[in-house]
């Protein structure tokens, strides 16, 4: 993927330079913190990723986890999100 600096709004800074390899944190949020661990694994298989619980709302409806992990390349970055991303029980990806 090539981001187009030429296209961003003036006031927009440029994207940070990642060195890979490097430890990653996903924060995903969904509904069910059992199915969300699940689905972080799968999506980060073949590497190994440490599933912690970050916080839950107040009414206990929404459930978010930290996925950290040693991610060897940009290309894997970006699968992971995509892979978390359009999974319908996760709500939202950080």
């Amino acid at each position: 993927m090539i981001l187009r600096t030429d296209k961003l709004p003036p006031d927009l800074p440029e994207r940070p330079e990642i060195h890979y390899p490097c430890t990653w944190v996903y924060k995903v949020i969904g509904e069910n913190s059992t199915l969300l661990h699940d689905i972080i694994v799968a999506a980060c298989a073949p590497l190994p990723v440490l599933v912690t619980p970050s916080h839950t709302s107040s009414k206990g409806k929404y459930h978010s986890l930290n996925a950290e992990l040693l991610i060897p390349d940009e290309s894997s970055r970006l699968k992971i999100y995509e892979s978390l991303k359009n999974n319908p029980a996760v709500k939202i990806v950080l």
